[in-house]
């Protein structure tokens, strides 16, 4: 263990910042030096003080071991001094609580996937003898079970998990520089991992992928925009509610078990309705065409995409919410079709339109709670009128104030008609009856659209309740595993990092 010195020059002057460095000894009879504690700039009484030695009384020795902390570039000021800490060895413990038991677990399901001998053939040790497939291992589970910075898994993580003792490996694998060298060898892999997976779904619980979920959400930065053209991170729509923020959009395939087939990154200024013409050619390149249903949520899918579903030979289902103006359209054709009692709970009217059946769904427990919703924002913001109708304000003061109320309640704002006179601060409001009739009439309902003609109404409905199962999946890529913040900058490693992530939540503890 020694002192290292840096020297750095800023504003034309020469700083030296100190820092404690162990060497530690690895496999192959390397050395590789460990940051032990950054000291920063420290004047001269400091840095003797840190240069103390301890003198180590060995049981049985016949003269005591002087073990320093040798300093890097001079030696100095290593005197002797009244200070120094005389140990007995053998009435000290040393005991290294480690992470065994998720680790343990992790390990195997990884096995269980055949992960390992997927990784074992594609990522060939390096010229040093760097296990890259372990290092891998590593990050992804890491990002399972205390997800963080690389940074945080080489200084800390690491070393309090029994990941070294598991894989029969030394610390040589948290290298910070071979934790990033490991992130520009995944990508490449990506199209083999997905057919993989494919494969032990089918093994493992014998699923079927007749049925298909897509969605897509966004994962923003905390960082100024790129100055590439190419680059992915982009302002746009922000599914956080952080429009301030670049982003990224990530498009996601799972099962209605909610079992990952396959992702793709995309621009973060990426228009939902753009993105899924393009998975579909690659769903059906990687595993031939099939009778499939995708279930997708409305503003994904566009009329021209639709209809080159309907057209495909054979035939592309869906089954896709639609946009509440559509509803406005078929209103008076659906209120001459009966009610049908799918389950206790929930009905549907059915409309067979243009080769198309169009499912308008109620659900009284969705009523319920929407009403519930719409009540209780609708009783907020009259209070809150009333009493800005009292107060003394200016003309802007009362503009501002109107304003946030409505941001606050936007579905309750509305309901309500607000008029704001020319030149003095006074309003006036009252309740839209109308509207709040119309609002009354579709509340739990949802109409979805589907070109399966021939199903049951109760099994379509289920098949839309299970996009569920998509949101699921992002609420732990963002929550559990962390995915947020990024801290690389590189686009490259961006994506490696969200590949790492995906690899993490195909653990089917962490789909669970």
């Amino acid at each position: 263990m020694f002192l290292r010195c840096k020297v750095r020059r800023k504003d034309g002057k020469q700083h030296r910042y100190w820092s404690v460095v162990e060497n530690t000894r690895v496999g192959g009879g390397r050395v590789v030096q460990r940051h032990v504690l950054y000291l920063g700039e420290i004047n001269d009484t400091q840095e003797l003080a840190w240069r103390r030695s301890i003198e180590v009384i060995e049981e049985g020795a016949a003269r005591p071991q002087m073990l320093s902390l040798f300093p890097e570039d001079r030696c100095e000021g290593l005197l002797a001094d009244a200070s120094i800490v005389r140990v007995k060895l053998s009435a000290l413990q040393l005991r290294r609580p480690r992470q065994w038991g998720a680790c343990w677990l992790a390990l195997r399901l990884w096995q269980q996937l055949k992960l390992d001998m997927f990784w074992r053939e594609r990522l060939a040790p390096s010229r040093k003898g760097t296990r890259f497939d372990q290092v891998l291992v590593v990050l992804v589970v890491y990002r399972l079970l205390s997800p963080g910075s690389e940074w945080r898994l080489h200084r800390h993580w690491f070393e309090r998990s029994a990941l070294g003792d598991l894989l029969g490996a030394d610390t040589a694998l948290a290298d910070i520089h071979t934790l990033y060298n490991c992130h520009d060898l995944l990508l490449e892999h990506k199209e083999a991992l997905f057919d993989h997976l494919v494969n032990r779904w089918r093994d493992l619980f014998n699923a079927s992928f007749d049925v298909l979920l897509y969605d897509l959400t966004s994962i923003y930065f905390e960082s100024a925009p790129p100055d590439g053209e190419e680059d992915k991170r982009r302002h746009g729509y922000s599914r956080d509610h952080r429009p301030d923020c670049v982003q990224v959009v990530i498009a996601l395939v799972v099962t209605p078990a909610g079992l990952p087939l396959a992702y793709e990154v995309l621009a973060g200024n990426t228009r939902d309705c753009t993105t899924l013409k393009e998975f579909l050619a690659r769903i059906e390149r990687q595993y031939g065409k099939a009778r499939r249903v995708w279930c997708m949520d409305r503003g994904i899918p566009t009329e021209e995409v639709l209809a080159q579903m309907r057209a495909a030979d054979p035939p592309v289902h869906y089954l896709v919410g639609t946009p509440k103006g559509r509803l406005t359209r078929l209103e008076q054709a659906l209120l001459d079709e009966p009610w049908h009692v799918v389950r206790p709970g929930v009905q549907v009217k059915l409309l067979a339109q243009d080769d198309e059946l169009y499912v308008l769904a109620e659900s009284r427990d969705r009523v319920a709670k929407e009403r519930s919703m719409r009540r209780r924002q609708l009783k907020w913001l009259w209070a809150r009128l009333n009493k800005l109708s009292t107060m003394s304000l200016t003309r802007d003061e009362l503009l501002m104030k109107l304003g946030a109320a409505q941001t606050k309640t936007p579905a309750a704002w509305r309901l309500i008609e607000v008029e704001v006179a020319k030149d003095v601060a006074r309003f006036t409001y009252r309740l839209d009856r109308d509207k709040l009739r119309q609002v009354r009439l579709r509340e739990g309902r949802y109409l979805l659209r589907t070109n399966l003609t021939e199903s049951d109404p109760a099994k379509l409905w289920q098949f839309y309740l299970q996009l569920v199962e998509v949101e699921a999946a992002f609420r732990t890529l963002k929550g559990d595993l962390a995915i947020r913040p990024v801290f690389h900058q590189d686009e490259q490693r961006i994506e490696a990092h969200i590949f790492i992530a995906f690899l993490a939540y195909t653990s089917p503890s962490a789909n669970n």
